[in-house]
């Protein structure tokens, strides 16, 4: 456990002490947030949050495996250098998103692109289990289904971070839920990636919970977005646990079913699909009289709810 604490603390400090750096750097290339009548801010935010998360995520990592040796490090480093490499790609997609702007149709092609090449490197869902019959091979399905869950839960992430510290926290609470269940499965490398993960997210909340000074920004979310979501691939749809398709999506609730409600919303009412709105979950709390941080946290607590479920689900063998 030694190495998880190492990356996690690693991770943490190198994003803590580079952050005001970003939000510096941030005003001077001019990724700023600037309030308007779908947005709750009020005041003009810095949003390249994802460069510092990079950063602590990808040297923290680096650190521990060329640096330190540890029992046990069986672990398969390409898969852990596709993740990277993939989630690099988006991260300057949304580096560039966060500084003049690009289409939705722009970010999708990235994502598709950036998880075909993950798949590539053999991050991909190539069975799922059930009790009945164990594994079972999907073959064919493996490469669309793995698009389908990469580029999902990616999106998800990016379409809840609407409030201050919200996809960040609702990153952070699944990310320690896979993390866990990487550690019951023997799953080293993913559970390093998610430890990284958890360290990150951890010392950027600091600056990005109520009220923030600086938000994730599409650099942030999709970043957060694609390691999470390849990372549960690596940790819990490639084990042979019973409930390996359900846990994942549980842990994920939450933006997952945000997503699925918005897609649903905006088809039925002709809209497209990839267009903005405020019916969102945090949108609709603030209606109801919720005030930023306590809509925040009441997300947060059914994500807590979530992802307690799917620990106990979990553990049945």
């Amino acid at each position: 456990m030694r190495i998880y604490f190492l990356v996690l603390v690693l991770a943490f400090v190198i994003t803590y002490l580079i952050t005001p750096v970003v939000k510096n750097l941030a005003f001077k290339l001019g990724a700023v947030d600037i309030p308007n009548d779908r947005k709750v801010h009020t005041e003009p935010t810095p949003r390249l949050g994802g460069l510092a998360i990079f950063f602590g995520y990808v040297l923290s990592i680096g650190s521990v495996l060329i640096f330190f040796d540890f029992p046990g490090k069986n672990i398969d480093f390409s898969l852990i250098i596709g993740i990277i490499l993939s989630a690099t790609l988006l991260l300057l997609v949304g580096i560039i998103d966060d500084i003049r702007g690009l289409r939705a149709m722009t970010k999708l092609f990235f994502q598709v692109l950036a998880t075909l090449l993950v798949i590539w490197f053999g991050v991909k869902i190539s069975f799922i289990t059930n009790p009945v019959e164990g594994i079972l091979p999907i073959g064919a399905l493996a490469v669309p289904l793995t698009l389908l869950w990469v580029v999902g839960v990616t999106n998800a992430i990016n379409l809840i971070d609407g409030l201050d510290g919200l996809a960040t926290g609702v990153a952070l609470i699944s990310c320690v839920t896979l993390f866990i269940v990487a550690i019951l499965s023997g799953q080293v490398g993913a559970a390093i990636l998610l430890a990284a993960l958890l360290g990150t997210g951890l010392a950027f909340l600091r600056f990005n919970f109520p009220p923030a000074s600086i938000f994730l920004g599409d650099s942030g979310s999709l970043f957060l977005g694609f390691i999470l979501a390849t990372s549960a691939i690596v940790g819990v749809l490639k084990t042979t646990l019973v409930v390996a398709l359900i846990v994942p999506v549980l842990i994920l609730g939450v933006p997952i079913f945000d997503t699925l409600f918005a897609i649903v919303r905006r088809l039925k009412s002709g809209k497209n699909p990839f267009e903005a709105d405020d019916r969102h979950i945090h949108h609709m709390l603030l209606r109801a009289g919720f005030d930023k941080r306590e809509a925040v946290l009441a997300i947060y607590t059914v994500c807590f709810i979530l992802s307690f479920i799917a620990l106990i689900m979990a553990t049945i063998k």
